[in-house]
């Protein structure tokens, strides 16, 4: 094996793989761009920090991915590389990368094939973070239980906040495509690039890839289906909680080039040449109060040609089977309430606020007859208002212009209590709330010690863990020994398995609250 390493050099035999899970030595890969040595773990190997673009510093900063330089020799791909730049502004973010900085386009491989011949399914799964953190390194997405499953699966990093999603009018007048703006997408788009070009030599099938994604992650998942860039690169999807198809359109270029001028503007300098200098780590200081007005994803002409709303209307999206759901608890009733007592009378007066003269339809759908039912009933709107409904306009319409099959779920299984050891111990949620099906999914519960993980929870996580593997090799939930997953309709209710230590298909019950979601937001 390490004969046939020396013959790749001297003859470039791109593609080849060298040696995979082969116990003591090392696994060793050609890719396109150089040799790669990863690590082994029982039946697998692992690349982690593998470049799948140039490094977007300096006169990079701004600009769509470039290729990476190849490498002579062998390079090591035993640990993550960088995240990208970001404030540590969510708690349950447990990174392994090395370090943060703008130096941060690399994905991960796990694999379980012992040679390029097995052509196997492959997974590329993008995190969650608000487009404002994450990491491809987390716990929570690491991608060993999945390749155990007979998956090649990757997690892949991509640029965040003002360095992702800040248009700028020097930018679109710089760009060979009269675009700026959604360089984080791009990333994705580039890393789907790479999977394609270069899986073979993992072991994974270049014509059978399934991205998939959580929040953010799903988000960009529904992003990757409707651009160009992309959509002609994947045969599945998998959506958890999120799309780009809540709001009525995105934002123009025009006015997400405002946004890039409002930076320069908090960093008082006079030119995008001047931003481009400014160090990343001030830089994001500059823009730590200021982050969500800075960046947006726009209609940018080029990963975007139209809206997404229109992308998808119009059946020009990616023609995949989608598996897509979200969870029963997304938002805290006091984001309606706010600090009020839950009364039917003073949550009548939050919808009203939030509503105006449309609130007695919203109450009707929404309905609280009692004190007591004010708490669960705001809590549903409080979580379609967030992600729910968005996740539902996606499921709806790719039933009906996505000329594929299309799987929808309700996870319902809550966490259980904390370890009181590890942090003060507070009562679970009475549903699952947002994120909370991660671990579950992916078959990291393990990874997580914040949680007494109780033998449901790994009941429920291995039930998740077959549906999303049967989805990724088949296009397809379905398979022995589990409860039958039914597709969507084109039209009326839908068949939603509800996932939880009692998993079951039901037809869903609350249709009239997204149709009425749905005509506001063609009101707007």
């Amino acid at each position: 094996m390490r004969l046939l390493s020396t013959l790749c050099l001297l003859f470039t035999c791109t593609g080849s793989m060298a040696q995979l899970s082969s116990g003591d030595t090392a696994p060793q890969v050609r890719t396109a761009d150089g040799i790669l040595e990863g690590v082994n773990a029982p039946g697998l190997s692992i690349f982690k920090g593998i470049p799948f673009a140039a490094p977007p510093i300096a006169l990079l900063r701004w600009k769509e991915p470039q290729p990476v330089q190849p490498w002579k020799g062998i390079r090591k791909a035993d640990k993550f590389g960088p995240r990208a730049m970001q404030r540590p502004i969510y708690s349950d973010m447990m990174f392994r990368s090395d370090g943060v900085g703008e130096d941060c386009l690399y994905l991960n491989v796990w694999t379980p094939a012992h040679s390029a011949e097995e052509r196997l399914p492959v997974l590329v799964y993008f995190y969650g973070g608000g487009l404002m953190a994450g990491d491809g390194s987390e716990y929570r997405y690491d991608g060993e239980n999945m390749a155990r499953k007979g998956i090649v699966a990757l997690t892949v990093n991509y640029r965040l906040g003002i360095f992702g999603f800040m248009a700028h009018p020097e930018l679109t007048k710089e760009s060979p495509h009269h675009a700026s703006g959604n360089y984080g997408y791009m990333d994705q788009a580039a890393a789907l690039q790479w999977v394609k070009k270069n899986i073979a030599a993992f072991g994974g099938d270049p014509n059978k890839i399934t991205i998939a994604g959580e929040s953010a992650g799903s988000s960009s998942v529904s992003a990757l289906m409707a651009s160009p860039l992309s959509r002609t690169l994947i045969s599945g999807a998998i959506g958890e909680s999120g799309s780009l198809l809540g709001s009525p359109t995105l934002t123009p270029l025009a006015e997400a080039e405002q946004k890039g001028l409002r930076l320069q503007e908090l960093a008082d300098v006079h030119s995008l040449l001047e931003l481009r200098r400014i160090p990343a780590e001030k830089l994001q200081q500059i823009a730590t109060n200021h982050e969500r007005e800075i960046f947006t994803t726009d209609v940018d002409g080029y990963f975007f040609p139209t809206s997404p709303q229109d992308i998808y209307a119009a059946g020009q999206q990616a023609q995949v089977p989608l598996l897509v759901g979200w969870n029963s608890q997304e938002n805290d009733y006091r984001s309606i309430l706010g600090n009020e007592i839950a009364t039917v009378d003073n949550y009548t007066k939050a919808v009203q606020r939030l509503y105006g003269d449309k609130a007695a339809d919203v109450l009707k759908v929404y309905a609280a007859a009692a004190d007591a039912d004010v708490k669960q009933v705001a809590t549903y709107l409080a979580g379609d208002r967030f992600i729910g409904f968005a996740t539902w306009k996606w499921s709806d319409i790719q039933s009906l212009t996505g000329g594929k099959p299309v799987y929808r779920y309700m996870y319902c299984h809550p966490r259980p209590r904390t370890n009181s050891d590890l942090v003060t111990a507070i009562p679970p949620p009475a549903g699952a709330v947002h994120s909370a099906e991660i671990e579950y999914a992916m078959g990291n519960l393990s990874t997580n010690p914040v949680y007494a993980w109780q033998p449901e929870d790994y009941k429920v996580s291995e039930l998740m863990q077959s549906y999303f593997a049967n989805f990724i090799k088949t296009g397809n939930p379905n398979g022995p020994g589990i409860p039958v997953w039914h597709p969507v309709k084109s039209s009326g209710p839908a068949q939603v398995m509800f996932i939880d230590v009692n998993t079951r298909e039901e037809t869903e019950k609350h249709r009239d609250r997204y149709l009425l979601l749905d005509q506001l937001l063609l009101k707007k």
